[in-house]
Order: structure tokens, then C-alpha cells, then sequence
């Protein structure tokens, strides 16, 4: 819709002024046709400020904010935290995504703490999305915000047209994963000279390893995960602790030789696949643990860009805002992936995402068209993307959010205790449980074994405190755990307005 193009024009206005601008991006290694953007449009490269600087360039990039030298900083949700002398606007693009949540060590929500800074600093902060979180809009929806809406594509290029693939219907072959609709699709697309993008949001080659003589499944020992085949690199790996080994030639279980087959499909997987049904194909596979620098990614995206691959194989990193001239197929290969769970979240989760990465595609003619093979098409988030009707999905989802008194009409706070002893753990989660409040307006669920109950060697016992919207969640918080006196290997984590439920 050219929400870059409106929000350079504020930033464009607070340099005319003098001021200084902070840009917030999810995903900064993957920035590269951003950068690309700024330059043609300032002429000139903005300050970066993300983990993969070396310490030389973050102390100059520091200095220069401080200094008032650097006048645009492009960066993570840590760039909010720099020195700048002359604040004038902060943008937060895709503000709905997870990422800008830190989980480890100190936790903060980057998206609300930019809200927090830009109020003390007296300058107005922009969330840019086409999919904006339900906080935003309802914060939109009392006024707290102002609401811009883009109602139509860039240069009036119509919408991707969005079907969904009935799995039950025209399933995929034995041992395969692409339906027969999707296959012909892709077919036509490469005929027609345009790309394609299967998306699969599951890195790897499958996500988990079975032994077909007594069923044993290869899991992590640090935590409650099964290990991760990737083919590539010959490895079993943990997506949670990084814990890898050689795939095993026997069972650890029972010994079998040569019993161990990979089970369910990822990325790389499914690029056998692609090349049994379009050997002439140039086929990419982009996924984070395959791209080893910025650098390496800005060449990657330039190769699909300058369409020297036919067919791109990717996970979510190529939903976020890119842009691919001669890309006209979007296949997503399980778009029910993410619909279930414990995330209140989810729904919303996976609209943004299919939504997202749906609209890849024919962005520079408006032929873009996009297959969802499902399972579940009446499910209400599969409907609202086939049919368009996206209003009524995010109006239901309002409604399930209100009257369960969830985010964001209610406020929840997680308890997470860990220790290497089990034992410990699960007295001391006891404890902390026993001393729950009991108000007005508060509920607390739990303790429980966490879904990841092991991770990274710790076992981790979870409480979740739910309260009224109006209720002081900090201060019923800290009345609550003055109560608690926990021994000193047992580690307690507190999470405001969690994200994740594992």
C-alpha cells in the first residue's frame, strides 16, 4: 500500500527540523531492500545499530547518536536505548510482530516502551503494519490512537487473490506435500516466466526423527523438544537450546540399525520435492539458519529480486515486507500450522502471517494469486483470508477476547520458576501458588508444568495471573511475591503482558 513511502515523508519533515529519527524494524538482517529504499530516497544510508555490528561500528554508531551526528538510526529493538540528542520521530514498522517481545534477561515489549519513550520525549511515534495488532487497534478504536488507513495497493494494483486448497479433497501424494493444485499452479507460473514462493514455516528437513521398529522419537536432552533434522549441514539440532548432533545410524532406544526415518516436512525437505516435479528449476531455500550475515542476505533477496531463481522455498523471514518484481505465486504448503495451541494469540498470529506473506505476491502487476492448502478451510481464519472478509474475522476476534477478558481487554502477567532440581522447582512453584491473591478482579491459574517443561537443562513450573483491565497488575504483582521467599537455585522470571506460553 506504500506505508514506507508515507512514513519517509515524516521522517523526511523531523529532518527538515533538525531532529533525529529512530526506525525500529523486526528483522534488521533482513533490511537490505529497506536500506536500499532509504538511500534512493535521502541519498544516503542511514546509522545501523543490531547485534551483528562488530563493537567498533556500535561505538562509533554510538557516539554519533550522541553526538547528534547521526540523524536517522535504522535498527533492533535495543536501538531504542540509544543516547539521541535531539529525538523527533520514532517509527515502529510491522509493529505487530512478535520479535520486538525480549524474552531473555531484561523483558520489554519494544513496540510499547517506543510508545513510553516518545510520550517522555514530547514526539510522535508511527506503528506501521498492514496487519496491526489487536492492541493497536482497539487503542485506535478509544481514541488513544490516531488511525491512518491505506485502503488500496501502491499505483492501484489490485489485491492477491487468496483460495484456499481443501488437503481433504486433493490431498498431496503418498510421501509428498504439494497438492495437485498447487503443483499445477506452480506449473502455469514457471511457464508464464514468473516466480513462485512455497511457504513453509518450519526450518530444517523435518522436525522430527522416528524409529520405525519401537517408536522412540529422538528428543533433546536439555529440554522437552524433539531434535530437528537438518539435511544440509548432517545434523540433529535443537531449535531451543542449540544442543546438535550427527543423525545416529541406530536407534538409541532399541538398537535397530537403519531405523530412523524423518517425519513431516520442512524447508528442506520440501526443496526435494520441488526438484522431483520441476528438475529445470532454480530453487532457493531461504530460512534464518541458512543465512549467515546481512550481507548474505541482501544477496540472496538481490538474486530473487533480479529473478535468478525461479522458485523461492522460505519460511517466515520472507514475509516481512519484501519486494520481488516477478513473483506471482504464493503457495503457503500448511497454512494450519500455528491455528492451535495455547497462544490466545494464535488466530490473530497466523491471519498476520498467511496475510503477509499472501501479499508477496504481484505486487508490481496485480496478478498475484495465493493457494492456502489447508485442512481446516472453514476454520475462521482460513475464511477470512479466501474471502476477504478480514473485518469480520478481527471483529470476532474482539468479541472471544472480551468476554474471556484477555488482552487487550485484560491484563495477564506469567510466573515462570525454574532450577536444575525438579523437586525444588515444583515446592517452591507450590509455594508461590499457595500465596496467590485472592481480589476482586484477580484469578490466578496454575502452578504447571510449563509446555517446555526442561529447557536448557532447567525444569520450569509456570502461574498466570489475569486481572480486570483497570487493576494495578504491578502493584498486585509485587504485594504478591513480597510473600514469596524462594531458595537461591530456583530462578523466578515475571513477563507483563506475555507474548509466549511455552
Amino acid at each position: 500500500a506504500g506505508k514506507t513511502e508515507v512514513y519517509f515523508e515524516a521522517v523526511a519533515s523531523a529532518l527538515k527540523q533538525g531532529r533525529q529519527v529512530l526506525v525500529l524494524l523486526p528483522e534488521i538482517a533482513l533490511s537490505a531492500q529497506w536500506l536500499g529504499r532509504f538511500e534512493q530516497r535521502f541519498g544516503a544510508l542511514p546509522g545501523e545499530w543490531h547485534s551483528d555490528l562488530t563493537g567498533l561500528e556500535r561505538r562509533r554508531t554510538w557516539r554519533a547518536v550522541q553526538a547528534g551526528a547521526a540523524k536517522v538510526v535504522v535498527g533492533a529493538r535495543s536501538a531504542l536505548f540509544l543516547p539521541f540528542r535531539d529525538l523527533g520521530l520514532i517509527v515502529i514498522d510491522e509493529e505487530h510482530e512478535s520479535a520486538f517481545k525480549q524474552e531473555d534477561g531484561v523483558i520489554y515489549n519494544a513496540r510499547d516502551m517506543a510508545i513510553v519513550r516518545a510520550r517522555a520525549e514530547n514526539v510522535p511515534a508511527v506503528l506501521v503494519s498492514a496487519t496491526p495488532s489487536l492492541e493497536s487497534l482497539v487503542n485506535a478504536e478509544a481514541g488513544r490512537y490516531d488511525l491512518q488507513h491505506l485502503p488500496a495497493r501502491h499505483g492501484d494494483v489490485s489485491l492477491t487473490k487468496i483460495e484456499a486448497i481443501d488437503l481433504r479433497k486433493h490431498p498431496p501424494m503418498r510421501q509428498q506435500f504439494l497438492s495437485p493444485v498447487l503443483i499445477e499452479a506452480t506449473r502455469e507460473t514457471l511457464a508464464n516466466d514468473k516466480q513462485a514462493l512455497l511457504f513453509l514455516n518450519r526450518r530444517g528437513y523435518a522436525p522430527l526423527t522416528l524409529c520405525r521398529t519401537c517408536g522412540h522419537r529422538v528428543e533433546c536432552p536439555n529440554c522437552t523438544a524433539w531434535l530437528v533434522e537438518h539435511r544440509f549441514r548432517g545434523r540433529l539440532i535443537c531449535h531451543h537450546c542449540g544442543f546438535n548432533t550427527p543423525r545416529p545410524v541406530e536407534c538409541p532406544a532399541c538398537g535397530a540399525q537403519e531405523s530412523l526415518v524423518a517425519c513431516g516436512p520442512g524447508v528442506e525437505r520440501l526443496q526435494e520435492e520441488v526438484k522431483l516435479h520441476f528438475p529445470e528449476a532454480r530453487v532457493m531455500v531461504l530460512a534464518s539458519d541458512l543465512i549467515a550475515s546481512p550481507r548474505a542476505a541482501q544477496a540472496l533477496i538481490q538474486q530473487i529480486a533480479e529473478h535468478e531463481v525461479d522458485v523461492v522455498i522460505g519460511t517466515q523471514i520472507v514475509a516481512k515486507g519484501h519486494h520481488f518484481p516477478d513473483l506471482a505465486l504464493v503457495g503457503v504448503v500448511d497454512a494450519d500450522l500455528g491455528l492451535s495451541g495455547g497462544d490466545l494469540r494464535a488466530a490473530e498470529r497466523t491471519f498476520q502471517l498467511l496475510y503477509q506473506v499472501a501479499g508477496r505476491a504481484g505486487r508490481t502487476n496485480g496478478d498475484g494469486r495465493a493457494l492456502l492448502q489447508t485442512y481446516q478451510p472453514e476454520h475462521p481464519v482460513i475464511a477470512a483470508l479466501a474471502s476477504g472478509r478480514r473485518e469480520r474475522f478481527l471483529e470476532a476476534e474482539k468479541r472471544a477476547r472480551a468476554d474471556a477478558g484477555m488482552p487487550p481487554y485484560g491484563r495477564l502477567a506469567a510466573l515462570i520458576l525454574s532450577s536444575e532440581d525438579e523437586s525444588q522447582v515444583e515446592t517452591a512453584a507450590r509455594a508461590t501458588g499457595a500465596a496467590a491473591p485472592h481480589l476482586d478482579g484477580v484469578r490466578v491459574l496454575g502452578p504447571a508444568p510449563a509446555p517446555l517443561a526442561l529447557l536448557r537443562g532447567r525444569h520450569r513450573r509456570r502461574l498466570l495471573l489475569q486481572t480486570r483491565r483497570e487493576v494495578d497488575i504491578q502493584a498486585v504483582l509485587q504485594a504478591w511475591l513480597a510473600d514469596v521467599a524462594l531458595p537461591n537455585a530456583v530462578r523466578l522470571q515475571v513477563d507483563v503482558d506475555p507474548y509466549s506460553f511455552l
